[in-house]
């Protein structure tokens, strides 16, 4: 069975602009499972259903997860590739003689699910975690120009986890916006009292692609342009 593994922030990304619905057509669409981990379900539900101010969007999850649209996965080979990921992943960068940690569990077992299951791609918002896939050299170049010091590499252990990601393809929540209104999902914010004219079916494709950025999609705005063009805008 194809699948796509997602990692909190798409979620989170969808959530906040009230479009979280629409992984349900999605799901439908694609014709395999959409998985989460363990530790991202805590991100998503368990921790924020104690706080007041995330207590609704954490219900909101839930309630995907109960009707079956995120199917939560785990087990010891998870666990393991997990720990071996997140080791790896953070003994490749130091500053000053330390290894600086780049990623977090949550985004560690979404690629460990992914690689396991050989899922179609893993869906991930935060630009550390793909650039890990994509372009590791960039986090280097970030990271001197934020701690202001220089940031060496281990090629080994930057090797070693080449390795193990080789060919895993990572998306966004904003691809999968733009998906959504190919399909036509997101219509009815235009249509209800008249005919849409191309200028508001561009505004709002621009609101709900801004919309995913704002709230945490690391995304470009020349990316954005890109997107918009692919979609006959």
């Amino acid at each position: 069975m194809k699948s796509l593994v997602f990692d909190a922030g798409p979620v989170i990304s969808l959530t906040m602009n009230n479009l979280l619905w629409l992984l349900g057509p999605l799901k439908e669409r694609f014709g395999g499972d959409f998985l989460i981990s363990e530790a991202v379900r805590a991100e998503l539900v368990d921790r924020p259903l104690g706080i007041k101010r995330f207590e609704f969007e954490a219900l909101q999850v839930q309630e995907e997860i109960g009707c079956g649209v995120l199917k939560v996965v785990g087990g010891s080979g998870i666990d393991r590739l997990t720990e071996e990921l997140l080791g790896l992943s953070n003994s490749i960068f130091a500053a000053k003689e330390n290894n600086v940690s780049v990623v977090h569990r949550g985004e560690m077992s979404t690629l460990a699910i992914a690689l396991l299951n050989q899922s179609s791609a893993a869906v991930i918002d935060e630009r550390t975690t793909r650039e890990l896939v994509e372009k590791p050299q960039h986090i280097a170049k970030h990271m001197q120009s934020h701690l202001h010091t220089k940031v060496s590499i281990d090629y080994s252990a930057l090797a070693k986890l080449r390795q193990k990601i080789s060919g895993l393809k990572v998306i966004r929540s904003v691809e999968l916006a733009a998906v959504a209104y190919e399909m036509g999902l997101l219509d009815k914010y235009i249509d209800r009292c008249r005919k849409p004219s191309p200028e508001l079916r561009e505004q709002l494709l621009d609101s709900v692609l801004w919309g995913v950025k704002l709230d945490g999609c690391a995304v470009s705005e020349k990316e954005i342009r890109q997107l918009k063009r692919a979609v006959g805008h």
